[in-house]
């Protein structure tokens, strides 16, 4: 497909159109949840946050991995970095604030300092490994990501070990209870995630996301263009690791206990599916209600990535770009086929 008509399928109105309708569907559904879950008590909000937290990691792991194509296996590490680091700044049991004498932190600057904190291992992690491509830097993330966890198991001095961190500091907000209520924490939720949307939609259309998409697609030819790989790259990595740290700050707040066996290498995994599949959930329906799903959720999972690679590998939400990546070898087939059709038919 040629530059023109890419440009001409970004500016179909109707396009625009269906977009505007299906955004004002989606809000008015996420405003309205909280209060359909409790008229018809449908205990839906303890789900709903827990998957807006990993909406956020899989916002974070598509600019690695999506925007820049920098696969990262150790992407629970980072979500384990900002977890503790807002324990360690929050909670009255943190053995590093008694150490320095001082008082615990409010939830929101502790947040940020979580986001920071996370990034600039990602920028420690990524400076020496970068100039890595393909499986290479998938091992060596792989390893950080194991490491992170086994560094937390075996410094209880600080991190309590698998006895795990609690309490861990709540958000503060005039006129709002942070507790056992469900609806603060829903609404937090969605406006981290609308906010990481559009944070991750800017840069996918910037400068920077152009150069990513680039590296992407050729990093020789990038190169050769006046784009500096290693620190293009690097950016990408501290990007998605200042998500993650953001991610797991929220994170340590709402279920108020961390320890070392929620950041294993399946939450990398889980959250690199998640980016695959294009996001995924799953329902109760009548055929499952007396069946024990959770032991079968990697079964599940597993058939609904082969069955979503063979029938649609774009994923169930592409971007227009992608799709038409990945389908050119087939609209070339057509266009070739009636080309051939057009000349037969000349010819008779």
């Amino acid at each position: 497909m040629s530059v023109e008509e890419i440009v001409t399928v970004h500016e179909r109105p109707e396009g625009r159109e269906r977009r505007i309708v299906v955004g004002i569907a989606i809000i008015a559904t996420v405003v309205a949840l909280p209060f359909l879950d409790t008229l018809f008590r449908l205990n839906l909000g303890t789900k709903l946050i827990p998957i807006g937290v990993f909406i956020v990691l899989a916002l974070g792991l598509n600019v690695v991995v999506g925007f820049a194509g920098l696969l990262d296996l150790g992407y629970a590490a980072f979500f384990a970095i900002g977890a503790y680091t807002a324990a360690f700044l929050t909670s009255p049991s943190s053995e590093m604030l008694r150490a320095l004498g001082a008082q615990p932190m409010d939830f929101w600057p502790a947040m940020v300092i979580s986001t920071a904190v996370a990034a600039t291992f990602g920028v420690i992690l990524g400076a020496p490994t970068l100039r890595l491509r393909g499986d290479y830097l998938a091992i060596v993330t792989l390893g950080f990501g194991e490491i992170v966890p086994l560094v937390i198991r075996n410094t209880p001095q600080w991190t309590r070990g698998v006895q795990g961190m609690n309490p861990i500091g709540t958000p503060t907000v005039p006129g709002v209870q942070f507790g056992l209520a469900t609806e603060p924490w829903y609404f937090l939720v969605v406006a981290i995630v609308v906010l990481s949307v559009v944070l991750t939609s800017r840069l996918r259309d910037s400068r920077i996301g152009r150069a990513w998409a680039a590296i992407r697609e050729d990093e020789v030819a990038a190169a050769s263009m006046g784009i500096n790989p290693v620190s293009t790259k690097l950016f990408a990595f501290a990007m998605g690791a200042s998500f993650s740290g953001f991610a797991g700050s929220v994170w340590s707040s709402y279920i108020q206990f961390i320890d070392p066996g929620q950041f294993d290498f399946s939450v990398s995994i889980f959250v690199l599916v998640m980016i695959i599949l294009g996001g995924m959930g799953f329902a109760s329906i009548d055929l499952l209600k007396n069946a024990d799903v959770s032991r079968s959720r990697s079964l599940i999972l597993g058939l609904a990535l082969v069955v979503l690679m063979v029938l649609r590998p774009e994923g169930l939400f592409p971007s227009a770009r992608r799709k038409m990546e990945l389908h050119a070898a087939e609209e070339s087939e057509e266009e070739a086929a009636q080309q051939r059709a057009t000349l037969y038919e000349t010819q008779r």
